[in-house]
């Protein structure tokens, strides 16, 4: 069985057949002419072209773009109230972030927003198929609301394995390197994830690539997980914030010119967030 095909809607009209071929050339993946179920297709995976959007489909469901908790938590930031992410990081305007598993861009999209038009963000996806609906998803979704709309459209997408990636930049290339990986224990009720795991995005965080995002981040790394996970403990985290009701945490690594962290109750943040769950 092939790990994935491009495909098109089962009513595509000969534009869509041209851009599904169009993208399977460009992604070096092989185009299936759509004639019945996608599961006689024989890929674990399909991305599917249609007159509106591009679509993963899984055996496990379906993934498409959608900015989710991105846009209530930039009216929160609006508003002046808190989001626990972005205390995590100490994220300020002009800042430059490597968020290293940018699934469907949630948390990208809510550091452009915070760090400008002067800052940079650069989204990494593992999965061809994910990065290419994100990064359409991205340029072309219209949230309705115009911060939010050029947050989206300044978030760089890089198709990549994270570790070859940070291997590849210079030191402290970043001032803040974020990780959203898949919880080591996943959460039973969060049913949306199932494609995720599907598409094999749960690899684990190493010591190894944690100590390359250390290098290539001026102030801190931010690793996000499940609150008493012993995922911090085993990384080395400095100190771990969150929501005193929240179910995930966020664990920080000082680096470089990064102010110093105490692992101590006044280290927690307090303020519950809409960013609270399960990526992405």
């Amino acid at each position: 069985m092939m790990d994935a095909v491009v495909t098109t809607s089962r009513t595509a009209g000969p534009e869509e057949v041209e851009r599904a071929r169009r993208l399977a050339a460009r992604l070096a993946i092989p185009f299936a002419p759509r004639q019945g179920a996608l599961a006689d297709l024989g890929a674990r995976a399909a991305l599917v072209v249609t007159k509106d959007r591009l679509v993963v489909e899984t055996r496990a469901g379906k993934l498409f773009f959608h900015p989710g908790m991105a846009r209530p938590r930039i009216r929160s930031l609006e508003r002046g109230e808190d989001d626990v992410m972005i205390k995590a990081m100490q994220l300020v305007s002009g800042d430059a972030v490597l968020d290293c598993t940018l699934g469907l861009g949630a948390d990208a999209i809510v550091s452009a927003f915070v760090v400008g038009r002067g800052g940079r963000v650069v989204g990494v996806e593992a999965v061809p198929l994910l990065a290419e609906v994100v990064r359409i998803g991205l340029q072309t979704y219209d949230p309705g609301h115009e911060a939010m709309r050029d947050a989206m459209r300044r978030v760089e997408v890089v198709a990549a394995d994270h570790a070859d990636y940070l291997a590849r930049l210079p030191d402290a290339a970043f001032d803040v390197v974020y990780f959203d990986p898949l919880f080591r224990e996943p959460v039973e009720a969060t049913v949306h994830m199932r494609p995720w795991r599907e598409l094999g995005v749960g690899r684990p965080l190493t010591k190894d690539i944690v100590a390359q995002a250390r290098r290539v981040a001026k102030r801190r790394v931010v690793i996000k997980e499940r609150q008493g996970s012993p995922v911090f403990d085993e990384l080395g985290v400095d100190a771990v914030v969150g929501g005193r009701k929240s179910r995930v945490a966020y664990g920080i690594i000082t680096a470089g010119d990064g102010p110093s962290v105490a692992v101590d109750a006044a280290s927690m943040v307090r303020a519950t967030s809409a960013a609270d769950g399960e990526r992405p």
